[in-house]
């Protein structure tokens, strides 16, 4: 009779359980058995680029240059710094918003439907006034509009400089399509449904843009003092470096960091494509173990 091969975690699955632990937190192996498992329609089909670009480790990368690039709106900044609680639970509102992204993205549409009303109803609550006395609320279609364009923006910048299969032009503009769906659904107006719109909206933001000291206090939060075991740092500085290069030229400036330029620039892309690649590796299953007898 054939048994398989048995032993102990490899490497390779340590390295993704850890990695899948962090970003989908104690109830992720239950939340992906539902969302990719659980029967009816979906929003997006197997072969659309949302999928491509969400499901694709390039993701790391893009998710943080997109943090650093949404702090730059004052009004938006400053409903994170009252009501998100980054700072004391960082991951718990990254594992939120993963899963957010990982069921619009994969699972039934009801089930994202359900995801977005959620999220709708946590956006009506939270308003404010910052220190300028600006008032502000998460529900605001601008405001929307902006962490909607900054996310996209930097999921796609990542997606082409290092994912597995970059889209062709036709695919990016797909891909912008695709996630209008999902913000229509949150309360943007008219979002961009191509390329040329999104940085047409992108520019038509620079006004609006500025560092305050939220969005300082947050970038060096994020980049200098992050919650990890010392062992993990040292990869996460390269993610970080990466994802500030990631940014719009304009941008680093803003939040009073330098991009490196020449060789050294060269240097740190090379080390988020090691990055990229190693995170694709371990969080792709590993083929069926061989059968003894």
């Amino acid at each position: 009779m054939d048994k398989p091969v048995t032993g102990g975690p490899t490497l390779r699955e340590r390295l993704g359980s850890a990695l899948f632990s962090r970003v989908a937190g104690p109830s992720g192996p239950d939340n992906r058995a539902r969302i990719h498992t659980a029967p009816g329609p979906r929003w997006f089909g197997p072969e659309r680029p949302v999928r491509t670009v969400h499901g694709d480790a390039s993701m790391f990368i893009g998710g943080l240059s997109a943090l650093l690039l949404q702090s730059l709106h004052p009004l938006a900044m400053a409903a994170v710094a009252a009501h998100s609680g980054f700072r004391g639970d960082p991951w718990g509102r990254l594992q939120r918003t993963s899963t957010f992204l990982a069921v619009t993205t994969y699972g039934t549409a009801q089930d994202a439907q359900d995801a977005v009303d959620r999220v709708r109803a946590v956006h009506a609550r939270v308003q404010g006034t910052t220190a300028r006395g600006e008032s502000y609320s998460a529900a605001n279609p601008s405001l929307l509009g902006w962490v909607h364009l900054a996310e996209v923006d930097s999921f796609l910048r990542a997606h082409q400089r290092f994912g597995a299969c970059p889209l062709d032009a036709a695919g990016c503009d797909a891909y912008v399509a695709d996630t209008a769906r999902v913000a229509t659904a949150l309360g943007v107006t008219d979002p961009p449904r191509d390329t040329a719109a999104l940085a047409e909206l992108m520019s038509r933001y620079r006004t609006d843009l500025r560092a305050t000291p939220e969005a300082l206090d947050a970038a060096r939060f994020i980049l200098r003092h992050p919650p990890l075991p010392w062992p993990a740092r040292v990869p996460y500085a390269l993610l970080a470096a990466n994802a500030v290069a990631l940014l719009p030229p304009w941008a680093p400036a803003l939040l009073g960091l330098r991009c490196p330029r020449g060789p050294k620039a060269a240097c740190v892309r090379v080390t988020g494509h090691g990055l990229t690649r190693t995170i694709r590796w371990a969080l792709t299953p590993p083929p069926a173990p061989p059968l003894v007898c």
